[in-house]
């Protein structure tokens, strides 16, 4: 199933979220307004405001805050998509450049700002203080796998464990609060928001390490960045670790030269990825992850939003780009 085929028992409600997301973005500053449409226009998945509305929905809910709060996760993850590729001097994403590479690094940097302020205003209207609670903790562990993940870079000694640290922090942190507020936001018994709250976490890790497996087996094209951008910033990733692993001695030699420079022989990496089980053991722990996913969800009740958020399990998986 793909992403439009998934989401479409909540279509309406993802325009909806969308006139939400394009109302809030107005501003009287012109840049703000010019650098947020261009956001907006870039697309997306749009994965963490869908996991608010349908968890909302799996358990009945059937006002409109929740239109609202999966804005606010939109705006969150946008800013934390701004101020990402300044940090890490990218130029492209989702199949085109990057809003700092268009505008500027100080341009994106402050409408990342203001879009964590927008999203903070939101919030409070929501008059959910549980879900503020949840989306405002977030942020602050967002913030805290940012920098774990500068700590890392050109790091060969990163260790597994250190780095599935950072996808907790860096990238599930947003994917489980999402869950967790469309649970709140439904009426939710204590097990069920936290059973939600593990299901984003898991999808949220395994989405991550799909991502991993993705940029050694893609195209720049599919994957809509620049294929081994993170080896070339850096970034030890799991297929990486798990060369120094199991490799042999030059392939070792190679992934850590590799990560402390940014500068070598791509194409070398990629073939000692491919050599051994590197892509392997990242796709087998991003599938253990989305059985969690999946385990957790028996804590709600048989429905077509039930049955779209277990399909989310293996779109998280099997997907392309």
């Amino acid at each position: 199933m793909n992403l439009p085929q998934l989401i479409a028992p909540i279509a309406n409600d993802m325009k909806a979220v969308d006139a939400v997301i394009r109302a809030r973005l107005d501003s009287d500053v012109v840049l703000i307004r010019t650098i947020g449409d261009y956001i907006v226009g870039a697309g997306g998945k749009r994965m963490r405001p869908a996991m608010v509305l349908m968890v909302a929905k799996a358990l009945g809910y059937e006002g409109t805050t929740h239109h609202l709060l999966a804005a606010v996760v939109e705006f969150i993850h946008t800013a934390t998509l701004l101020h990402d590729d300044v940090v890490d001097e990218s130029d492209m994403r989702r199949g085109r450049s990057t809003a700092n590479a268009v505008f500027g690094n100080a341009a994106s940097v402050l409408v990342g700002d203001y879009l964590y302020s927008r999203s903070f205003e939101m919030m409070v209207e929501s008059n959910s203080m549980p879900a503020m609670s949840v989306l405002s903790a977030a942020t602050t562990v967002i913030a805290e796998g940012e920098v774990l993940q500068l700590l890392n870079v050109h790091d060969p000694d990163v260790s597994l464990p250190r780095y599935l640290q950072v996808v907790r922090y860096k990238t599930a942190k947003l994917f489980e609060a999402a869950a967790q507020v469309g649970a709140i936001i439904g009426g939710a018994t204590p097990e069920q928001e936290t059973a939600a709250a593990s299901y984003g976490r898991h999808i949220g890790t395994a989405f991550q390490l799909i991502d991993d497996v993705l940029d050694y087996n893609g195209d720049v094209e599919a994957l809509g960045k620049n294929v081994g951008d993170d080896l070339r910033e850096g970034k030890p990733t799991m297929p990486l670790i798990r060369v120094m692993e199991v490799g042999s001695s030059a392939q070792k030699q190679l992934i850590q030269d590799a990560i402390r420079t940014g500068e070598a022989d791509f194409e070398a990496v990629a073939r000692a990825i491919h050599d051994t089980d590197a892509l392997d053991f990242t796709r087998r722990a991003a599938i253990a992850e989305a059985e969690l996913a999946r385990t957790a969800l028996a804590a709600y009740p048989a429905s077509i939003h039930q049955e779209s958020l277990l399909e989310f399990c293996s779109f998280a998986v099997d997907r392309d780009h």
